[in-house]
């Protein structure tokens, strides 16, 4: 059976360009980048061209860009890092309800060693108010993370808007960028970011590499102490064949970026008005046009999720009900649930991610597919014989 893959918020497929980057730091450039022998000035040489890629794409000094082992480990650095070397400064940090949990378990363990976290809440579309995050801020702030765009909506933040308030009131800014890192165009300076947070495997590149940018004179405790790799900023031997991989689809999404935004936003909005207007009791989560171009998120009504996912598996179409990193929750969503949408609906959740690999016979596929499947699903539903007055209590 063929495979319709349309989970590309959780992982990528790594592109063959990637894969043929990578091949000669296994084989025949083997070297560890801190050795001062040639073979280990290859590896140093492959390492500093991807820090340059990077650098290029978010607009930044490639000094200011420390790689790491995935975009968790970059999260966790820039929270528990500032809160670390900024002790004297305060111990406050201002977040949102519908954070990964790279953020959110972070900001909560920070909290359980004495530091205040606030949780701003999100309007029905999963959005920040960014007047919210201004209220929040007190002369004992440290920092302020939001992410770039949610995980499992696709609700794209306001923010630049965020980032002149953080500028304004001398704390630092934090973007969890992993899902618009290659996706969507990201200015540092422009945002007003000091730590963003991105992950290779989200762009079609290896996984096990990520990135932090780390805005100059912004004070950052490292998270791993060993070494001196990374000026200083992250010890460990770098993972070479990873981090050319990253630099490989980074070259690659600056060139390809804007027409495969323009195809997947064709797809994604047709997904949604053919979904829509033919499932009754369907609704759209996240905002209906500030959104990844590649994210469609539906709530369907007296159904789970899980059901659909194993009947879209039977049919080949590969999909998710959220976050990849709490599939194996019960509980629902976090996120549906900090928008406001009742228990018994977020557990109804579907969510289809599109990629640069996506076809338009496969997006047919998946229109023709889920109206049978969620119809025969409520056929067998006790919740739609509930409504319709099919079970009497005595």
């Amino acid at each position: 059976m063929k495979h319709i893959y349309m989970d590309y918020a959780a992982t990528t497929p790594a592109a063959p360009e990637v894969i043929e980057a990578m091949m000669p730091y296994f084989r025949n450039k083997p070297g560890n980048p801190s050795s001062i022998h040639s073979m280990g000035q290859e590896g140093r040489d492959g390492v500093e061209a991807a820090r340059a890629q990077v650098a290029s794409l978010i607009r930044c000094q490639p000094s200011s860009v420390v790689f790491t082992g995935c975009g968790t480990e970059a999260d966790n650095q820039a929270i528990k890092g500032v809160c670390i070397a900024n002790r004297e400064r305060g111990n406050h940090i201002i977040t949102t309800s519908i954070e990964h949990h790279a953020v959110q378990y972070t900001c909560e363990f920070m909290k359980s060693m004495g530091v205040e976290v606030t949780v701003v809440p999100v309007d029905k579309y999963g959005m920040v108010d960014p007047s919210d995050i201004k209220k929040a801020i007190t002369n004992k702030t440290l920092l302020v993370s939001v992410m770039h765009a949610n995980n499992e909506v696709g609700t794209v933040q306001p923010i630049e808007e965020i980032g002149k308030i953080t500028r304004e009131a001398g704390v630092y800014f934090h973007v969890d960028a992993v899902q618009t890192f290659g996706h969507l165009p990201i200015d540092v300076d422009k945002l007003g970011i000091d730590l963003l947070a991105a992950s290779g495997h989200k762009l079609y590149g290896p996984k096990g590499v990520g990135m932090l940018y780390i805005r100059p004179d912004t004070r950052v405790a490292p998270l791993l102490h060993g070494g001196e790799q990374e000026e200083e900023r992250r010890a460990g031997t770098e993972n070479v064949p990873g981090i050319v991989g990253f630099g490989k689809a980074i070259e690659m999404a600056q060139l390809g970026m804007k027409k495969e935004a323009e195809m997947l936003t064709g797809f994604r909005d047709r997904l949604i008005e053919s979904i829509l207007g033919h499932v009754g009791d369907t609704y759209l989560n996240g905002h209906p046009t500030k959104r990844l171009p590649n994210n469609v998120n539906f709530s369907f009504d007296f159904i789970e999720g899980e059901s659909i996912l194993m009947y879209l598996d039977a049919e080949g179409i590969c999909a998710s009900t959220g976050s990849a990193c709490s599939s194996a929750s019960s509980e629902p969503s976090h996120v549906l649930t900090a928008m406001g949408i009742p228990v018994e609906r977020a557990r109804g959740s579907l969510r289809l991610t599109m990629g640069k690999w996506t076809t338009h016979e496969e997006v047919d596929k998946v229109i023709e597919a889920l109206p049978r499947i969620v119809a025969k699903l409520r056929e067998m539903s006790p919740l739609v014989k509930e409504r319709c007055g099919w079970i009497s209590y005595l």
